[in-house]
């Protein structure tokens, strides 16, 4: 596929997911037939986005051929965006459960691919009542969307009011942490403190990669935030 061809439909993959409207999906379905592993897998994404508007029989069932994809990254982000469906995927767990035990894939999407079983088992018992699930924070009853929501953006199940409250807290928490860093480090990230600047500029002269201030999940699924990661070393440092 000509370059400026494969970028423009990526953009438009993007946009289209980031528009919420349930009328983007039919082009975004389109989208997975592409030949390139890149759009395909940013309109899987994208799909994933429009989980609270999109008609999900029809949405889950190209997703579900998608964990067939010979893309490694294609796969990952189908298993991502069905777990966004909860118990509306729940036709799709034959496929997630042979890729949980498919000793061939990616240890990444196996991990993946088994915690989504398990979120979208939940989410269809819940639907149907066969057990409660209760929110962390107010203590009320959770919906099947409420938890599949709460279970993917965050470690503790929220109903929707406490996780619009929640998301907005920690919203206004990084925006603060994003104006902290006023200082410019010989790779060019931006940091919060000359003790910071001086941690980023030693990997970057001795030629080792790293990451800074990304949410990473390295423990046991748990996602976390450290100020820096090593993962040639598998290493973190606050």
């Amino acid at each position: 596929m000509d370059r400026l061809k494969e970028r423009a439909l990526m953009t438009r993959a993007v946009v289209l997911g980031n528009s919420g409207e349930a009328q983007a999906a039919p082009e975004l379905l389109a989208l997975l037939s592409s030949p390139s592993a890149q759009v395909r897998r940013l309109a899987v994404s994208a799909l994933g986005k429009l989980a609270s508007v999109a008609d999900a029989t029809q949405v889950v069932s190209a997703l579900s051929f998608r964990l067939r994809d010979p893309h490694p990254q294609v796969r990952q982000y189908a298993v991502e965006a069905l777990t966004a469906y909860g118990a509306a995927a729940a036709s799709a767990l034959p496929d997630l459960q042979d890729i949980a035990e498919n000793t061939a894939d990616k240890e990444y999407n196996r991990r993946d691919a088994a915690r989504a079983v398990e979120t979208i088992k939940q989410a269809k018992r819940i639907a149907l009542e066969e057990t409660q699930v209760r929110c962390q924070r107010c203590n009320a009853i959770i919906s099947a969307d409420e938890y599949t929501r709460s279970s993917r953006a965050f470690q503790r199940l929220y109903c929707d009011k406490c996780f619009n409250e929640v998301y907005l807290r920690r919203r206004n928490y990084d925006t603060q942490i994003e104006l902290n860093k006023t200082i410019q480090t010989d790779k060019g990230h931006w940091v919060q403190s000359d003790g910071e600047s001086i941690i980023a500029n030693f990997p970057k002269q001795h030629n080792i990669e790293y990451r800074y201030d990304e949410r990473l999940q390295i423990i046991d699924g748990y996602a976390i935030r450290p100020d820096f990661y090593l993962p040639e070393f598998d290493l973190y440092a606050e």
